[in-house]
């Protein structure tokens, strides 16, 4: 079994989990997953199988957009509702003063990843650290908030619902609590869901019992996503004949040979009948080069 399925991860559930389900449901020891969810939140889950998994650090990791629930007046130690509550604060705070302050969040900004994540420091992942009691020092990281739109607002309970769309290694549990920091009463993640990822959204998406009914139908290969179409901002070139078998023998083709590849960068092959064959690569040299082969097993 190869390709690609986009999960609609329930709630309560750890990333992990998920991908030992979905395995089992499968029968496919070889997975990956790209994107990890907290157990709280929900939404989409990008899973590959088989050959695909040697394609996991090529997927396009930039395009993500949540709709995520908070609360005013609250702060807890993992910056969610799941956490220990730290302070509770009074807020007296207008939909226009939370408006402006969150579109503040908007472009390039600095975050300090939680102590609850899975960041390494030091060796160790920071939700180990954070459980022992242990908070230490770690850096801040530039992400991009390209859309921060307010769909819902109720003043008197300090609760908003907002879309945003964002690049990849952002914390919206962070947004959140920065948010909350900005207009003085703190703020609190209360419930999360991923409606895009990896360029797939929740319309490409089947929830585990879905998968689940899938498999005793014999119909899960209809669910399954091509890889190519996960790699599909890479520019696509066709080889010959000749050429498709070298690069699917490891081997590097020349680029005086190929059409539509002269700049620099990676590349969806294709064999003349348009079987998908990897990503070469430009480096700027007189040959491209291979990144990853595809083996469809």
């Amino acid at each position: 079994m190869t390709g690609i399925l986009i999960i609609d991860k329930p709630e309560g559930m750890t990333s992990f989990d998920v991908v030992a389900k979905a395995r089992r449901i499968c029968g496919e020891k070889k997975c990956g997953h790209s994107g990890t969810l907290d157990p709280m939140a929900t939404g989409v889950m990008t899973l590959l199988f088989g050959g695909a998994t040697g394609f996991l650090n090529y997927l396009p990791s930039h395009d993500k957009e949540y709709i995520a629930t908070l609360k005013l007046g609250t702060v807890t130690d993992t910056l969610d509702i799941t956490g220990k509550v730290l302070e509770e604060k009074e807020f007296n705070v207008t939909a226009e003063e939370f408006t402006a302050a969150a579109k503040r969040f908007e472009g390039e900004i600095t975050q300090l990843p939680p102590m609850y994540s899975a960041v390494s420091v030091g060796g160790e992942r920071l939700y180990d650290l954070a459980r022992k009691g242990i908070e230490v020092d770690r850096p801040e990281r530039q992400v991009t908030i390209q859309k921060l739109e307010i769909l819902e607002a109720d003043e008197a309970d300090g609760i908003y619902k907002i879309d945003v769309a964002c690049s990849g290694g952002t914390y919206i549990r962070t947004l959140v609590s920065d948010i909350g920091a900005a207009l003085g009463c703190g703020a609190v993640l209360t419930s999360l869901r991923r409606v895009k990822a990896n360029s797939f959204t929740v319309s490409d998406s089947v929830t585990l019992e879905g998968l689940e009914k899938a498999k005793s139908e014999e119909k899960i290969d209809d669910l399954l996503i091509p890889v190519d179409r996960a790699l599909s901002e890479y520019p696509e070139i066709t080889v010959s004949a000749a050429q498709a078998l070298r690069f699917s023998n490891g081997g590097a083709l020349s680029l005086e040979r190929l059409r539509n590849c002269k700049a620099k960068g990676l590349y969806r092959v294709y064999s003349p009948d348009n079987n998908f064959l990897g990503l070469g690569e430009n480096t700027g040299g007189e040959e491209l080069k291979i990144a990853k082969v595809f083996v469809n097993k």
